[in-house]
């Protein structure tokens, strides 16, 4: 019978047999180990970052399929600048879990700006080289394949070490761990910004994504040339079409490429965005243009309409737009909910968009669910993705909810606690509403994904704020009163007990992979740095 199984997922007794059957004398020309061979096409999980992309995206389609089913299984990511950060937080979740599942990557544009372009430290207005986000969506996925090497190359050696010993037992065991290791290789959902460009532009940027090895893109509705961070004022939205159409650029990139299975998410920033750049034309009542249009600000002519200017036919006269003096119109106040909610159901039933992304200015359990009600009643599929952002202050949001609850249930007086910015001291911590604040937080993701839809939850920003943090802690110690201590008790102590591999660094980033070639190519001859007088044997796993 003819094994049908992809080869990357192969047993490695098929895979011996196989070579067992084209090499009947045990090595291949050259005198290679058919173990050797095995080892390393075990050790290569993909051999392009497309194929990476084709298979993620079944994950996640997997992945929404099982939270349709029980909201309980919603997923999550955290904003990563690097590959090796992508490959410690992968590494983490898996020492942690003993699984990789529901655990993604989440490249943010923000971060992109912020860290990885030639210019410097740029802001979240799409600035930076777009090639850069291809870029790090190829670096984080050779980093998550390196762990995957370096996990693999263990167990082989731990193979080896079992048949030098004669120990039928300690072999089988290694052979059913290899069979069955999970590799690093996660989703990456890839921030495309609003497409860098008109829907040609995001097609062609999209497609080097997908090609770097994203399985989803992450799109907003926001003009590209006047592209804001979603947490800062001045945004400055597409009319529906526009944005439609760049979903549908998505789409083309992904079913050119092969990603049949590939997902887009489709971000609105209505909720805090108050202008428009274009006003659409509108052919037929109630398409897209008109209902883009009805929330356009617009002021009565003082006289007749003045050579050049342009008036809107609204309530049985001529209305001309409420115009900035950069010439963008401003849409009515308070009607930001509104749009969201059409926003996401043209996005989801016109668009072809899979996921949803509400961009909100507090976190809010309850407002989150109350538009995802509406936008259900339209589009009853509608699961979002939703960015817990280091951009809210979250101890101060969540202890004011607390309060704000508690006044209204009659548990508390309004002079029990203070408001506004005096709740963030540290002397509440203790408090029963700093408490019931801090369990809030800790439910926070648990309670949006089970009652407002969130399939995903992220964070955009971790490592950027994590990797100040910790330099920071750490420069204030070794620069200060504690010199080695500092990097002693804040570092190396806590890697080495909380089981970080990253303790063993010259392992982490191959060494013994190395070694290990060099002997599958020189025997004896192989010159190795795993000798007795490596210091990393300080470090050697208990």
């Amino acid at each position: 019978m003819t094994d049908t199984t992809p080869p990357r997922r192969q047993s490695y007794a098929a895979r011996r047999a196989a070579l067992q059957s084209r090499f009947p004398d045990g090595t291949a020309p050259g005198g290679v180990g058919l173990d050797d061979i095995v080892q390393l096409q075990m050790q290569n999980s993909y051999d392009t970052h497309l194929d990476i992309a084709r298979d993620m995206a079944r994950v996640m389609r997997a992945d929404m399929a099982a939270y349709d089913a029980d909201p309980e299984h919603f997923t999550q990511s955290l904003g990563c600048w690097s590959g090796f950060h992508a490959q410690q937080m992968i590494r983490s979740v898996k020492r942690l879990r003993g699984t990789t599942k529901g655990a993604y990557v989440y490249l943010s544009g923000w971060m992109v700006a912020g860290l990885r372009n030639r210019w410097g430290h740029l802001p979240d207005q799409s600035m930076h080289e777009k090639t850069a986000v291809a870029d790090l969506i190829e670096e984080i996925y050779v980093s998550l394949r390196q762990a995957d090497e370096v996990e693999m190359n263990d167990l082989f050696r731990a193979l080896s070490a079992a048949r030098k010993a004669g120990d039928a037992q300690a072999e089988r065991e290694a052979i059913a761990a290899i069979d069955g290791f999970e590799s690093h290789v996660v989703p990456i959902i890839a921030d495309i910004d609003a497409g860098f460009g008109n829907e040609h532009a995001t097609y062609l940027l999209a497609r080097e994504l997908i090609r770097a090895g994203a399985c989803c893109l992450q799109i907003e509705n926001q003009v590209s040339d006047a592209k804001q961070c979603g947490h800062q004022d001045g945004k400055v939205t597409v009319p529906r079409e526009d944005f439609i159409e760049k979903l549908r650029a998505c789409r083309l990139a992904f079913e050119e490429l092969g990603v049949t299975d590939g997902v887009i998410v489709a971000r609105t920033d209505s909720l805090g965005a108050g202008l428009t750049q274009k006003l659409p034309v509108s052919r037929a009542p109630g398409d897209h243009a008109a209902e883009y249009l009805k929330w356009v600000e617009t002021e009565s002519f003082a006289d007749q309409p003045a050579e050049g200017e342009i008036a809107l036919w609204r309530d049985g006269g001529w209305q001309q737009p409420a115009r900035l003096p950069n010439g963008l119109v401003r849409f009515k106040e308070n009607t930001g909910r509104a749009r969201v909610i059409e926003d996401c159901v043209a996005s989801l039933n016109d668009g072809g968009a899979d996921l949803i992304w509400i961009e909100t200015d507090t976190p809010n359990v309850a407002e989150i669910a109350s538009m995802v009600d509406e936008i259900r009643r339209a589009a009853p599929h509608a699961k979002l993705v939703y960015n817990n952002s280091p951009s809210f202050n979250w101890t101060l949001n969540l202890r004011k909810q607390v309060r704000a609850d508690w006044i209204a249930e009659g548990r508390i007086a309004e002079a029990d606690y203070p408001d506004g910015t005096a709740l963030m001291k540290a002397e509440f911590d203790a408090t029963d509403l700093g408490r019931e604040a801090d369990a809030r937080l800790r439910r926070f993701q648990h309670d949006i994904s089970t009652k407002a839809g969130v399939f995903h939850n992220l964070i955009t920003l971790p490592t950027f704020h994590l990797t100040a943090k910790s330099v920071d802690e750490l420069s204030r110690g070794y620069f200060g009163e504690d010199r080695m201590l500092a990097y002693v008790a804040t570092v190396q102590r806590e890697e080495i007990r909380r089981g970080i591999s990253a303790v063993r660094h010259q392992h982490e980033v191959g060494s013994d992979l190395g070694d290990s070639f060099k002997e599958m190519v020189g025997g004896e001859r192989a010159l190795k740095a795993g000798g007795h007088a490596n210091t990393m044997n300080q470090f050697a796993a208990e």
